[in-house]
């Protein structure tokens, strides 16, 4: 059945309103932060790239980049290195409680982050991990954890079994059945779900508010505290940067497995 000229022309309106009304906040965004105003405002009335320059001028942001890349790089290290196994022995292994072992390992997704930001700075506090790099990276492995393991299912119960059965079948050991076919089956999860762990960590807010302190400010925290007392383009050119670094990051994953598989339970 053929769709008639009208409807097609109806349905791409539709779509282009909607696509329009989703984009509208970014869009204001990514213009007031070209304005040359000490204060947020839209329409803009100048143009400059002040903003921008003082972005990388401030301290505190600098501080809180380097704070929050080196706690994503390490819970991503830490996330790929304990959900990687767990996927593996939860798609190729059938053991008693795997169901039970699977919903452990996603329970922490149906948590609201400021219930696990509040119980993490009861149980950290008397340690003491709060204010600490180990305190921020225990905290974020909880929620990036599972989307590691939700990645790397999703790669490996698309690729065939039988590959691995007839490399064994053919003399392969274990670990050479695991390294020559098994891990590059699961690359594109293991991709996707570093890429995903890292941006939420990096970006994480609640439960950093509540496990970070003034040695360990996190960017998330640091623009919090920057708003409370102002509010100039340069937090409008911050936020252009960080959705340019996710849109570059889900981009990568999309072209390695894609989104809908990446985050299919």
């Amino acid at each position: 059945m053929t769709t008639h000229p009208a409807g097609r022309i109806l349905r791409a309106v539709l779509l282009t309103a909607l696509y329009l009304f989703l984009l509208a906040p970014i869009i204001v965004v990514f213009i007031a932060s070209f304005d040359d105003s000490t204060f947020l405002r839209f329409p803009p009335e100048g143009f400059t790239l002040d903003a921008y320059r003082q972005v990388f001028a401030n301290e505190d942001f600098r501080s809180g980049v380097q704070v929050s890349a080196v706690t994503a790089a390490v819970t991503t290290l830490l996330a790929v290195v304990t959900g990687a196994p767990a996927a593996l022995a939860l798609t190729r292994i059938r053991f008693r409680g795997r169901d039970a072992v699977e919903s452990a390992f996603l329970s922490p997704l149906l948590v609201p982050h400021i219930v696990l930001g509040l119980a993490l700075l009861v149980l950290f506090a008397p340690i003491p991990l709060t204010d600490t790099y180990w305190g921020l990276i225990l905290a974020h492995l909880g929620v990036t954890v599972p989307y590691v393991v939700r990645t790397v299912s999703a790669s490996l119960a698309g690729a065939d079994p039988s590959a691995e059965e007839a490399a064994r079948t053919l003399g392969a050991g274990r670990f050479t059945v695991l390294r020559r076919v098994t891990l590059p089956a699961a690359l594109p999860g293991l991709l996707s779900g570093a890429i995903i762990a890292f941006l939420l960590s990096f970006d994480e807010t609640v439960i950093s508010l509540f496990v970070s302190g003034q040695n360990t400010t996190p960017l998330p925290v640091a623009v919090l505290e920057y708003v409370e007392y102002r509010s100039d383009p340069s937090i409008a050119a911050l936020s252009v940067c960080l959705v340019l670094l996710s849109v570059a990051a889900v981009v990568v994953v999309e072209r390695s497995l894609g989104l809908r598989r990446s985050l299919r339970s």
